[in-house]
Parts: structure tokens; sequence; C-alpha cells
């Protein structure tokens, strides 16, 4: 009897496998469109991948609201539905590949886009362009020499395309009951020079399309100004201010932008809260991301029949993003969306650089995906929030335990992650909330699935040029960014891949002393003349945007109520002013000079002694008869190394010590070498 049932059961299964075979599987891509297909670097063979090719055009996503994967994207349910009762949304995408898939190294790098700007060839390859084409687009190739096929899609619906070829995607518009949604909103403008008029989210790395007004009368609006957050508000009368631009003399409404009638003070912060319209549904950008990746890395064709170009040839995929794009990763993972409807995993790895401590307003309606504190500017933005960190945490303020984790262990999606961060993120991003309690008094360990790494004395942006800009010192010269993240993508793949473990975390701690509050850092720091040092670094606050904003990602409150502050640390740091853990490159560890993560900005900007996103260096002098007469109290350089040789025997050392535990590859390492042995510091030369 039961082998009867049995021969009828099985050809009814297999009739049903067939059936969906040429159907997408729950959450992919439902349609491909391939606008341009065409070989890139010219043709160039990249070692064993061969060449490459770039594919454009747009994805079709849909999503299912009812589904338990959705849960937390909110406002889901009050998108349109199609026929088919989904919520739907367009992406571009931007794919480079092997043309032969089967050449590559079966690996999938999605590059987190920030502010729609392409960043992976920029940070591995030294080479930056929104629309790579040509061989020089290519840089050094590494990505390429490695096999990687390398994709971008996508997922911030603030970003508008200006003509350098942005990524965008198209988000549904929230309605109730086929009603307009209006809710109140908060925008914060600081500005470095006096204007009259600004975007409500004016960015040098692109203006977000801020959610409008809900009308060009001011009334129940309000606009206030103070020098710094600690200040009372001083509110602007309404008569003096309107929503609208400036341009060739001439006020002209806008429910986007705000003009000011005597013009903005530099270095101030003006608040605006208004009733704004139309909010995006966010959180979809997150979704659309995730199944982007999953129909990249598992379907064969879309739901018309056009062939998946990756199918069958990935094997792993990763995620790496920079500064908003790192947050968007711990994002991304504190909403358990590393799993996709059909219950797989989407990501095995990721590589989040100089995120801090933060995650974002990603998922919330009328909040900015741009949006992120700083010591001085975003306080109120609450791009830091508990829990902070992958490991177990207590809220002091409300008594709840959580970690960024938690959702993607309860669904079985959990990736190997690491975390890297520059000094800067720990004086201006809280960063060492990520691996301490959220008062500051006790260190936490970190689970077996996450590393975290400080690389001493660096930057937010990386290498800058050594001029003040503006702030009151030279900018940080540190070339941190592609030698550290070069090694350690190939140590995440190694890692994945059952290789090897990566090298072990590598950040300041409070019970060794490497981690200390501000007293201790300022009673340490050289007393270089002419150096100010910072009065404060950035404590995020706990925030209260009401009763529904975690759950609903409604602000019911704004601006939020400010509960109180979570203590935030920065690394302490030797006789030279430079830190003392970390990961110490020979530039930090055989030092020509002091390099920070910190540097104030000047007077002439406005707010005098804030702290921006750059550091500084400052040179030894060279000579002992130089450093008197400057008052220097930091040895000079042939006091150091009283030779060339010297010198560069040390740089050496320490370069092949960093090489051993796997923190630069053999080609950076001769590439510093060969930059270090150019200098002329000594007398002979």
């Amino acid at each position: 009897m039961r082998r009867a049932t049995f021969g009828v059961v099985l050809p009814f299964l297999f009739t049903l496998l067939l059936l969906g075979a040429g159907r997408p599987a729950r959450a992919e891509v439902v349609r491909l469109e391939i606008a341009g297909r065409a070989s890139f670097a010219e043709g160039h063979s990249f070692g064993r991948s061969g060449p490459y090719e770039r594919l454009t055009g747009r994805l079709i996503v849909e999503v299912d609201p009812d589904h338990s994967a959705n849960a937390r994207v909110h406002d889901l349910k009050l998108a349109p539905r199609n026929q088919r009762g989904r919520v739907e949304c367009w992406t571009d995408f931007f794919l480079l590949k092997p043309v032969d898939p089967q050449r590559g190294n079966r690996r999938l790098l999605y590059d987190v886009h920030n502010r729609g700007n392409k960043l992976a060839l920029w940070t591995f390859n030294g080479a930056r362009n929104n629309d790579p084409a040509t061989l020089a687009d290519a840089g050094n190739g590494f990505l390429m020499r490695q096999g990687y096929s390398i994709l971008w899609c996508g997922w911030d619906g603030d970003v508008v395309e200006d003509g350098t070829q942005r990524l965008t995607i198209g988000l549904p518009i929230a309605r109730e009951d086929g009603r307009t949604v209006t809710g109140p909103a908060h925008v914060e403008i600081c500005t470095q020079e006096k204007v009259y008029s600004r975007p409500f989210f004016w960015s040098p790395w692109g203006t977000a399309d801020a959610y409008p007004s809900a009308s060009l009368d001011n009334a129940t609006a309000t606009l206030t100004k103070r020098p710094r957050r600690s200040e009372p508000g001083v509110e602007i009368p309404r008569r003096d201010w309107a929503f609208g631009r400036w341009e060739d003399g001439k006020l002209i409404p806008d429910p986007k932008h705000l003009y000011v009638k005597e013009g903005f003070e530099p270095g101030w912060l003006y608040d605006l809260v208004y009733t704004a319209q139309d909010p995006r549904v966010a959180g979809l950008g997150l979704a659309a991301l995730r199944d982007c990746v999953s129909f990249f890395r598992y379907a064969a064709r879309d739901s018309q029949g056009t062939a998946n170009p990756l199918a069958g040839s990935v094997e792993h995929a990763y995620m790496f993003g920079i500064s908003q794009s790192g947050r968007l990763i711990h994002h991304f993972l504190y909403e358990g969306l590393n799993c996709d409807e059909a219950g797989r995993t989407v990501f095995e790895g990721m590589l989040a650089h100089v995120a801090g401590a933060g995650k974002g307003m990603f998922n919330y309606r009328f909040r900015m995906a741009t949006l992120f504190g700083t010591q001085h500017e975003g306080n109120l933005s609450g791009s830091e929030f508990f829990p902070f960190s992958p490991a177990s945490q207590v809220d002091p303020f409300s008594g709840r335990r959580g970690d960024t984790l938690a959702r993607a262990r309860a669904a079985g999606c959990v990736p190997k992650v690491l975390f890297t961060q520059s000094s800067t993120e720990y004086w201006n991003r809280a960063a060492s909330l990520l691996h301490t309690d959220p008062e500051g008094k006790r260190d936490i360990a970190l689970p077996s699935n996450v590393r975290v790494y400080l690389v001493a004395g660096s930057q937010h942006l990386g290498a800058g040029p050594n001029t003040p800009g503006m702030c009151q010192q030279p900018r940080n010269t540190l070339d941190d960014r592609p030698p550290i993240l070069r090694a350690l993508l190939v140590a995440l793949d190694q890692w994945v891949s059952g290789e090897k473990e990566p090298p072990a975390s590598r950040y300041p701690r409070i019970a060794d002393g490497t981690l200390v509050d501000l007293d201790a850092f300022g009673a340490s720091f050289p007393r270089i003349p002419g150096i100010q040092l910072p009065e404060s670094c950035y404590q995020p606050a706990c925030l209260d945007f009401g009763p529904r904003f975690h759950t609903e990602g409604i602000a019911d409150t704004i601006g939020p109520r400010v509960v109180g502050h979570y203590r935030a640390l920065v690394p302490a740091v030797d006789d030279d002013g430079n830190e003392r853990a970390g990961i110490r490159l020979p530039d930090v560890a055989v030092p020509l000079g002091t390099y920070t993560g910190w540097n104030l900005r000047a007077a002439a900007y406005g707010a005098p002694g804030a702290l921006g996103l750059e550091g500084m260096y400052l040179p030894f002098a060279a000579t002992d008869d130089q450093r008197q007469k400057a008052g220097d109290p930091r040895p000079s350089v042939r006091r150091r190394y009283p030779t060339r040789e010297t010198y560069l025997g040390k740089m050496t050392e320490v370069a092949l010590a960093l090489q051993r535990e796997g923190f630069l590859l053999a080609e950076d390492v001769t590439a510093l070498l060969t930059t270090a042995s150019q200098r002329r510091l000594w007398s002979d030369e």
C-alpha cells in the first residue's frame, strides 16, 4: 500500500517542480532589464580571471508584505500592491564580471553605494569613477585579479540622479486608505559659509531628496538657531524665514528648501520642525538590496525567462560598505534582513568600514538615510541607538538587554563580520560603544563571528592633503584604507571559505588602559606648540521619538526628547601622540610625525573647536636644533633614526610583521617600503 502511494505521489511532486522551475523563488527579482552590455577595460585580461564585462540596467523587485521576512520593513503594508498582492519597486544595477564567470573566484562582492556613489573600485583598486568602463577605471586591477564579480544596486530613496551616474531606486509612497500621509519632520542645517538658502539635506557627497513641506505657509512650522546643541535655541520669527530658495536675488517658493532672511550664520545649528508629506517606504530599499543579491546568487532566470548572467557561478556573497554604507550593513543585520523570503542566507561575509557604532535612519518614516550624528552636528539624528554592539549589552536608561545580531541569529542567517574603524570614529562616531558597555565602564566580549579593528592614527576619509581645509591644522596623510582593506577582504574570504581564521580583533580596551576618557587623553598628549586639544568627543544621546519609533518607524516626538547620553571613550596615545592600540601601520609604528583622527574646526568656518571627520598630521622636527627652536617635546627624526638605513630597517621589520599577521599583502608591503625609501630626511642626501 505504501509503495503504491509513493508511486503516485512522486510523479506528482516532480510535475510541481517542473511547473515551478521557470518561476522566480519568493522575493527574487521578477524582471531583469539589461540596458547595456559591453566589454570592460578595453578587453584587458586580468590574469586567471580573464577579461571582464559590464552590465547595466534595471531590476524589478516584488516583495510579499505579509511574509515574516519583511515584517521589519516599516510602512510596507501602506504601499500599493499589484495584482498578485505584492509590493513593487525598481532599482538601477551595475555589474562587473568575468566574461567567463567560471574563470572568476565564484565570489560576489556587493558594494553598498554611498549616496549613490560606487566605492569598491576606489577602495581596493585605487580608481574612482561612477561609470567605470576603461582600463584606467580598473586601477591596479586588484578585485579583477582576485576574480570577484562586483555588483551595485540602488537602495537609498534619498538619492537623486544628477548627471554623475548615481545609483537610484524607485520606492513607493505610503498612503493610508488612499489618503496622503503627513507627519512631523525635523531638519538640522549647519553651513560653513554665509548663505541665504539651503536644500533641507545638502551634502558635498550629493543633495538628498527631502520630504516636502505639506504647505508653503510656515504658520505651523518653527525655526530655531543655536551656536551648539547644549545652548538653548532662539526662535526665528516666521516673517524672517520661508520655505524657498534664494536665486539671483529672488525668493522662489520651494517645499524642500529653507530660506533665512539674515542668512545662515556659519557653524550655527538651525532646527526646522515642519509637517512633511508623502513618505517613501524607505525600508523597502533594504529588502530590495537583499533580493537583488539573492537573485544574482541563486536564480537561473527571471519570470520572463531572461537568464541571470551569474547563474551557477556564485558560491559566496560578501557585503562591503564605507561610512554611511558601513552603517547600512550594521542596520541591515539589526533588522534581520540577511535571510530572503525563501529562508536562504544572502551574505556569508560582511566588511563594514568606518561605521563607528552607528546604524541609521534607513527604515523610519520621514527620516533620511543621509543623517548621522557627530560631536557638533546631527546630535538629534538618531543614527546611534541601542543596541550598539553585536555583543550583548544592557541599556542603562531602559534596562533592556540586546545586541544587533539578535534577529539574524533567530533567523539562522548570521554572517561573519569585520568592522574596521579609523581613529576618527572613536572621536566623532562613538566607535567604542561597539565593544564596551553603554556606560563606558567595561569591555564586553565580542561573538566568535565578529572582528573589530582600529587602524591607529587614521582618519575617516582616508589619506588626505596635508593642508588645513576648514580645520585648524594640516590634515592627515596616512594612506590606510587600500592596504588594510585589501588584506582584510582576503582574510574574510579565507574565513568564510573555511581556510583559516582572520587576524584577532585589534582595538583599544579599558582593561589594559588603551581606551580612556578625555581627561586621561589630555594628560598624555604631548604639549605641541599651537595645538589645541578637543574639549569633548561625540557622546550619543538616548533619544525618545515616541512609543512607535522603533516598532513602527513613526516619530511622534519631534525634535526628540533627550533622555541622557551614552559614554564613548577614545584611544590612549604614547609620548608622540600616536595611538598605542590597534593596527599600527609602519608610518605610525616607525613615525616621522603624529597622526590623529581628530582636527578642530577653524574659526573662519564657524563653530571653532568642533570636530569634523578629518584628522591631523604633525611632522617631527628633522634635527634637534629645529626641535628646540620650535619648543616641540617630541624627539627629532635624526635623534630617532640616525641613518636612513636605520629607518628603513625598522619600517621593514614592522611591515613584514603585519604581513605575517594578515594585515598587509605582499604587494602592499613592497609599495609601502618603496615609498619609505624615497623619503629624504638625512643630511647626506
